[in-house]
């Protein structure tokens, strides 16, 4: 089984691990699969009452595996991987259960776009935040700009996702990307102790309570992701 990405569950608590510590946690198809089975084993795991997805080593993920980028596809291959995609990291939404990422040293790409669709996000000291997808010659996917758009106003993901901007931690706490930003020392054991403050309430409350906030803002991101499909497989047969 991969181990690149590996669910722990203790209790109430479950932990969803990045770890490709050497690649500073970039993501492969490999790891995408076993990231999506996870996802639909914690779908069908009613006793967990929160998740928490952290990395090892020095980044939360650098995104996409770069040798990745750019690979050929027919229209039909690459509409098929958009779909298994983008069905995949959906299965956030039907979570019971909320998912608390934390994040330390780069959040790139589509990695930082996953964690933008969870339901909070602590950042360490070192966090740095980035869409470089543009300088790839391929547009964003994973649903972030419609995330960001939503979050924090249309200049700035213009900014993020025209020009390669880079947020710190402290960028990002203003803008509202993380909710709090603490010692890197400090992350896990703050993080841990979010998730059993959330596990301590009753989890119907907490399931009603995300699904409210959630029906907030998942249309207009299911939207803008049918539009990236659109859009990135019309790239992808473009390419010279």
């Amino acid at each position: 089984m991969e181990q690149r990405v590996r669910l722990e569950i203790d209790g109430p608590v479950a932990t969803i691990t990045n770890d490709n510590a050497a690649k500073h946690n970039a993501f492969d198809d490999a790891m995408d699969l076993r990231l999506f089975e996870i996802l639909a084993e914690l779908k069908d795991s009613p006793d967990v009452r929160v998740v928490v997805w952290r990395g090892e080593g020095r980044s939360w993920s650098s995104g996409r595996d770069v040798s990745a980028i750019g690979v050929p596809y027919t229209a039909e291959e690459h509409a098929a991987l958009m779909r298994r995609g983008h069905d995949g990291i959906q299965q956030l939404w039907d979570l019971e259960a909320p998912v608390i990422v934390a994040i330390q040293g780069w959040a790139i790409g589509g990695s930082f776009q996953r964690a933008l669709m969870c339901d909070i996000r602590v950042a360490a000291e070192d966090a740095r935040f980035m869409l470089p997808e543009l300088g790839h010659g391929v547009i964003p996917d994973t649903g972030g700009m419609g995330v960001l758009a939503q979050m924090c106003g249309h200049g700035l993901v213009s900014d993020m996702v025209l020009t390669g901007r880079r947020l710190d931690a402290w960028e990002a706490l203003r803008f509202g990307i993380v909710s709090r930003v603490v010692p890197k020392e400090e992350l896990d054991a703050t993080v841990l102790e979010m998730a059993e403050q959330v596990a301590a309430a009753d989890p119907r409350a907490v399931a009603l309570a995300r699904r409210v906030i959630g029906n907030l803002v998942r249309p207009g991101i299911a939207s803008s992701m049918a539009d990236e499909r659109t859009f990135q497989t019309r790239l992808n047969q473009e390419r010279p």
